[in-house]
């Protein structure tokens, strides 16, 4: 599609403000606005590199995606110390960075959610409400093929430390994803509580059930329906149980930190 700076920087501003988002739950379901995505991308053919300063630091990159700036009114808590937000991400009041992290474009971080330190968060990414994504995780981004639904984390997930969810991975509400849990579009999940693997959703997508709470696991090598002999094992997260009090109680942060 055809797309005018006017119409891009228009967009931009809709994306920043929480007017307009790269993917939304219709009746149950998470679609992708193709336009919006297509959109972002025109963005890079309209620019061009320009030399950049932000504080200290000097950067080269496109005209049209420089380092976004916050105001008090916004109501973001930014805490000093090397993050970037990028044109174009959405960052909702009372939402947290602390140092350092880098959000992309596109992305929407909503209410009461807090990207810890050394946390990304990939172009489109929808991050819900009341969410910790702790230290060093990634949340991987999609912005290309256009018609592609984005890495999705619902409202009152708690994603532990040094994990990795990413290809339009859908973590749902209130699931528990714990430290150094890494998921994929490839990635199977056995759910040890119904004794079986999790099936992709008709979209062909990997979705971590709400309330799921899910820890790394391995499963065996089986060749001709038998394990290997060296016992040598592949990487699979597990869902060992669901959110219960006892849950709670061990993600639980305090208003204070807010």
């Amino acid at each position: 599609m055809e797309v005018s700076a006017d119409i891009f920087n228009k967009t931009i501003a809709a994306l920043e403000k929480g007017e307009l988002r790269v993917a939304e739950k219709v009746n149950g379901k998470w679609k992708v606005n193709r336009e919006v995505k297509e959109i972002i991308l025109a963005g890079f053919r309209l620019g061009e590199i320009a030399e950049m300063t932000e504080g200290q630091f000097t950067f080269f990159d496109k005209d049209t995606f420089p380092v976004r700036r916050f105001k008090k009114a916004d109501g973001v808590r930014i805490v000093p110390g090397g993050t970037s937000i990028r044109r174009g991400a959405y960052l909702a009041p009372g939402s947290i960075v602390m140092p350092p992290a880098y959000v992309n474009v596109g992305a929407y971080v909503d209410e009461g959610t807090m990207v810890d330190s050394h946390v990304t968060i990939g172009s489109c990414a929808q991050v819900g409400k009341h969410i910790h994504i702790s230290a060093s995780t990634q949340i991987g981004g999609v912005l290309e093929p256009a018609g592609a639904l984005p890495t999705i984390i619902e409202d009152g997930a708690f994603i532990g430390g040094n994990c990795g969810i990413y290809e339009g991975t859908i973590v749902e509400e209130g699931a528990v994803i714990a430290s150094g849990v890494i998921i994929t579009s490839s990635t199977p999940i056995f759910d040890a509580t119904k004794n079986e693997f999790i099936r992709r959703n008709e979209d062909g997508r990997i979705v971590v059930p709400a309330g799921a709470v899910v820890v790394s696991g391995s499963k065996p090598i089986v060749r001709d329906g038998k394990p290997l002999e060296n016992g040598v094992h592949l990487y699979c997260p597990v869902i060992v149980k669901y959110r219960d009090s006892k849950t709670e109680g061990s993600i639980h942060l305090e208003d204070m930190l807010r």
